[in-house]
């Protein structure tokens, strides 16, 4: 079984037997991609349709989509499909003339941040964001060095690659960066915070010792690529104390983590009553549409901005702008952090439930709708079962149901509905997974 990360939830060619039209499918994408896209499940999904949380195949079977965070609001929501037309339809431009949209709309978002984070940048993608993020901490801080934990994943830019292992062995990591081991409450319980941040401050402390000065501390606030971590509530403030005692920033990402995904707050980050000093974000943003930005202490990029100043052609232009404003008056109008927090209270205990009747379910963590659940070969040793994980991931989807799944050795199920799931939504699911699980025992 391959654990590399970067073939988690992977087409494999010869897995199973496919029809013909996907197989035709399949080969014209090669032809006319090449060879580095990948694609899900070992059946991979043609899908044609979305609406709210369920996906749509060219022969018309719908899937529960309990993974895409990229439309967090639900496929094809009719308040921000409208808002997009409506502004296409009048001016797409970009951020060197003046509009007053984009000042609404980083107005509104600064409002939900600390104090002490006073100025938006806009770019199109999570990868566009962190890697500003990485040249405004760099450029203030005078260092490059860059800890990150040791599956996490932040984008797919060149600089940004280099503090993305879970990209896989053969994308190579900066010699400016260092890995720690992901903060893993299910192995250490109480010991855990204490040791994850002496563990950033002792990467730093080598950073240094080969001549390599601080630059930044990046985490997202779920640990999402690492097997989900969530807690417990407050656990990262060592780590980003020992972050600033190195003289290095912190940097939340929050792309995957942010807007009322954990159930708590708006951002992942204030589960753990930090200040980062700059935040990224992306993805869920514009449901689907490309936007996304950078969130930043105002002293960190005063000298940023006079220096290399910035410029990002379709970085919050109108369009991006509607459709982001709409998300957020969706979540706002619709109490989805509400029901973030209730439906996936609801989820994880029906899973926790399940979890008493088979012993292949190690633990069931998580914050709101993001879930992490842990597949184990023995629960005494909590050895890892990326066998079961997989076989789970690809029977869920044979059931109509998608997820996928995430960590080191990639057992941990990655379970991200939409924000508008409902307890019908999660009952399916519960059923669903049942049924897995039953022909797996």
């Amino acid at each position: 079984m391959n654990t590399d990360t970067g073939m988690v939830n992977a087409y494999r060619e010869g897995a199973v037997d496919l029809d013909p039209e996907t197989r035709r499918m399949i080969d014209r994408r090669r032809e006319l991609l090449g060879p580095a896209y990948r694609l899900f499940y070992e059946n991979p999904l043609h899908l044609v349709r979305g609406e709210g949380a369920w996906l749509y195949d060219h022969e018309g079977n719908a899937f529960l989509d309990a993974y895409n965070n990229v439309t967090s609001i639900g496929h094809c929501n009719q308040r921000v499909v409208d808002a997009i037309a409506t502004q296409a339809g009048v001016l797409a431009t970009n951020t060197r003339y003046i509009h007053g949209s984009i000042l609404d709309y980083a107005e509104r978002l600064l409002a939900t941040m600390p104090d002490a984070i006073g100025h938006m940048m806009f770019t199109c993608t999570g990868s566009d964001a962190n890697d500003l993020a990485c040249r405004i901490a760099q450029a203030y801080t005078g260092g490059r060095g860059i800890v990150v934990t040791e599956t996490a994943y932040h984008g797919i830019t060149q600089s940004v690659s280099e503090f993305s292992p879970s990209l896989g062995k053969n994308v190579a990591l900066g010699p400016h960066v260092r890995t720690v081991e992901a903060p893993d409450v299910y192995r250490e319980g109480a010991a855990m915070p204490d040791r994850f941040a002496e563990s950033v401050a002792a990467a730093f402390a080598d950073l240094k010792r080969h001549g390599i000065e601080p630059a930044f501390f990046i985490c997202d606030g779920i640990f999402a690529s690492d097997g989900v971590f969530d807690g417990p509530a407050g656990f990262l403030k060592g780590a980003v104390d020992a972050a600033h005692d190195a003289g290095a920033l912190y940097i939340a990402d929050e792309v995957q983590s942010g807007f009322a995904r954990t159930g708590d707050a708006l951002w992942g980050f204030q589960r753990h009553d930090v200040v980062p000093d700059i935040v990224t974000m992306g993805k869920p943003m514009g449901n689907g549409y490309p936007v996304a930005g950078v969130a930043v202490r105002p002293t960190l990029v005063q000298e940023f901005g006079r220096n290399a100043r910035y410029f990002n052609t379709f970085g919050g232009n109108a369009v991006a702008v509607a459709a982001a404003a709409a998300v957020l008056d969706v979540i706002e109008n619709e109490s989805l952090l509400e029901n973030a927090r209730v439906i996936g209270d609801y989820l994880r205990v029906g899973l926790q439930a399940l979890a008493e009747s088979y012993e292949s379910i190690g633990d069931v963590r998580g914050a709101g709708l993001f879930i992490g659940v842990e597949m184990v070969s023995d629960r005494a040793s909590k050895s890892p079962d990326t066998a079961t994980a997989t076989a789970v991931v690809n029977g869920l989807r044979d059931e109509g149901v998608l997820i996928s799944a995430c960590a080191k050795t990639a057992n941990v199920l990655k379970i991200r509905p939409p924000l508008i799931f409902t307890r019908e939504n999660a009952d399916h699911f519960l059923t669903a997974i049942k049924r897995v699980l039953d022909r797996l025992a």
